[in-house]
């Protein structure tokens, strides 16, 4: 079996002889399901189920995004918690994919079970000086990465030069991105850095390579 390799623009051989592992980043949980959804979730599972059909065993890892400045302010909005927002969303979620017959993951991992394996992981990037930490939080450098952009074909220069970017005078770069924001709002975590909550980028990077490992 091929598949369309999006790294290489090529159509690929899919190892079969172990194992497949598969990492699907799942919904941020502030709001109902829709379309966009359904269209990454379904196409996935077509595909698991055509290589579980073939009898090759499958991991499939598909985590919810659970603490976002999304889900804080709609909880402020309606005066309640984000927990509360966030499995009011999950549990309307599996009623559409439910219904939907989409088969269950083999783990659903919350990134808000998962604060220690985020700060683990930021704190390997401050050792690789590829993260820094300013007076807002903890950036991932992307001049310090040299394949930045290889999948989305874009080199850095292109992407600084059509940025649309609101300017953050904490950042080296304008590219950088936040893999941990410090704040005094609820809900907050202790870091070595100083109180606040992961970015969303860096959240199914930690999830991802705890479950399934380097390569998946």
């Amino acid at each position: 079996m091929k598949i369309q390799d999006t790294l290489s623009n090529a159509e690929q051989e899919l190892d079969v002889s172990k194992k497949v592992k598969i990492y699907l980043c799942g919904v941020t949980v502030y709001d109902e399901s829709h379309i966009g959804h359904a269209r990454t979730i379904i196409v996935f599972d077509v595909l698991r189920k055509y290589l579980e059909d073939k009898g090759i065993e499958i991991e499939f890892i598909q985590n919810f995004t659970d603490v976002d400045d999304k889900i804080i302010n709609r909880a402020h909005a309606e005066n309640t918690s984000a927990e509360a927002i966030s499995t009011k969303y999950i549990e309307n979620y599996f009623k559409d994919f439910d219904g939907l017959n989409v088969k269950h993951a083999t783990n659903y991992p919350k990134a808000t079970e998962h604060i220690e394996d985020i700060i683990k992981f930021i704190e390997k990037l401050i050792e690789k000086q590829i993260a820094y930490v300013s007076k807002n939080g903890v950036y991932f450098a992307v001049s310090k990465f040299p394949e930045y952009g290889k999948l989305s074909k874009k080199k850095i220069d292109e992407l600084e030069s059509g940025a649309r970017i609101e300017v953050d005078e904490a950042k080296n770069n304008p590219l950088d991105f936040a893999v941990w924001k410090f704040s005094d709002v609820e809900p907050l975590w202790d870091s070595p850095w100083g109180k606040g909550r992961p970015g969303w980028h860096i959240e199914c990077s930690a999830m991802s390579t705890k479950y399934l490992g380097e390569n998946f």
